[in-house]
């Protein structure tokens, strides 16, 4: 779907496939079950690499095994996020920024939310709030039993005289156990190599900076008894990402794992993002979308990656939750 609005919209992309590289024994099992699921889920010629074949899409990474991913691509996706707005604007729908919820009044056959600014009433109200879509959740489901942990992803660039090492997107091998992708290399449309992101809690919801703290929100996120599970159970994983956050010695180790060559005077720092990323009260760190829905209000609690590639997607999904209702 993104594809199609991209060719309607005349929004350049680049359909350049990617590599998932398993670089030890252990991942191979791993590898093998992507390489399934891809083919279960309808993904057309799919093709494993040999560590010799590997090197005629990436000459210069290091791996055992593959596989090839042909419907990967790039795209400039801030164009796409414009566009959206553009077209929602042209078809009558507004966009009103900077005001802050504080309230949602959902009655039997209407709803009414409350802003620092305004009131705006409806037949219904969808909330996609991400960083705060638990907190707008919680005005109208009782006993709400996710909470969103904001964890933020740093990312590095490429010096322009390394980004030969890099020809298109290469990926590891996924964590099952572990909702994020590990760092990976991405070309971007308009030019460039990113290399990230890590994993790290940030301190405050919209944390994009390691000084930004917000005592309040941490203390929720550090009270929050899945989140107490959560670091327990990856206690070890959490600290390595936290010391690959501080230790630009260490983020380059984790990037040479896939490419060797990289040294820590080849990267600059990137930009970051935080990931709203929905815990539930046992220690589970939901992996999948998760829509939750109430009489007069859909609540989209967890938009994991693939959410930008998938915007269309859910919202087709979304949009026939409302038809129903109405």
């Amino acid at each position: 779907m993104l594809l199609d609005f991209c060719k309607e919209n005349d929004i350049p992309y680049d359909l350049c496939g990617k590599i998932v590289v398993a670089t030890d024994e252990a991942e191979k099992p791993l590898l093998q079950n992507l390489f399934v699921r891809g083919e279960q889920n309808g993904l057309k010629n799919l093709k494993k690499l040999t560590k010799e074949e590997l090197k005629d899409y990436e000459p210069h990474v290091n791996g055992m095994e593959g596989i090839f991913v042909p419907q990967t691509g790039i795209v400039d996706y801030k164009k796409v996020a414009e566009k959206y707005g553009e077209l929602i604007q042209k078809n009558g729908g507004e966009i009103k920024l900077n005001e802050k919820v504080i309230d949602i009044k959902a009655e039997s056959d209407s709803s009414t939310v409350i802003t620092e600014k305004n009131e705006y009433t409806g037949r219904i109200i969808i909330n996609c709030a991400g960083l705060y879509s638990d907190k707008i959740a919680r005005l109208t489901v009782k006993n709400l039993t996710i909470k969103i942990i904001p964890f933020r992803g740093e990312y590095f660039k490429l010096k322009k005289e390394k980004e030969y090492l890099v020809k298109n997107l290469i990926y590891p091998v996924p964590d099952p156990n572990f909702p994020f992708l590990g760092v990976h290399f991405t070309r971007m449309v308009k030019g460039g190599v990113e290399a990230g992101p890590n994993a790290v809690l940030a301190f405050k919801r919209e944390g994009y900076k390691k000084s930004q703290i917000n005592l309040a929100e941490l203390g929720e996120t550090l009270a929050w008894p899945g989140f107490q599970k959560v670091a327990v159970k990856y206690w070890k994983t959490g600290f390595g990402e936290m010391y690959r956050s501080f230790s630009k010695a260490a983020f380059t180790k984790a990037l040479q794992k896939l490419i060797p060559e990289i040294q820590e005077e080849d990267l600059v720092e990137g930009g970051a993002g935080v990931r709203a990323q929905a815990c539930d009260r046992d220690g589970g760190l939901v992996d999948d979308f998760l829509i939750l829905e109430e009489k007069q209000v859909i609540n989209i609690c967890n938009a994991p990656s693939p959410a930008a590639t998938s915007s269309l997607a859910i919202g087709e999904t979304v949009a026939r939750l409302v038809l129903k209702k109405l």
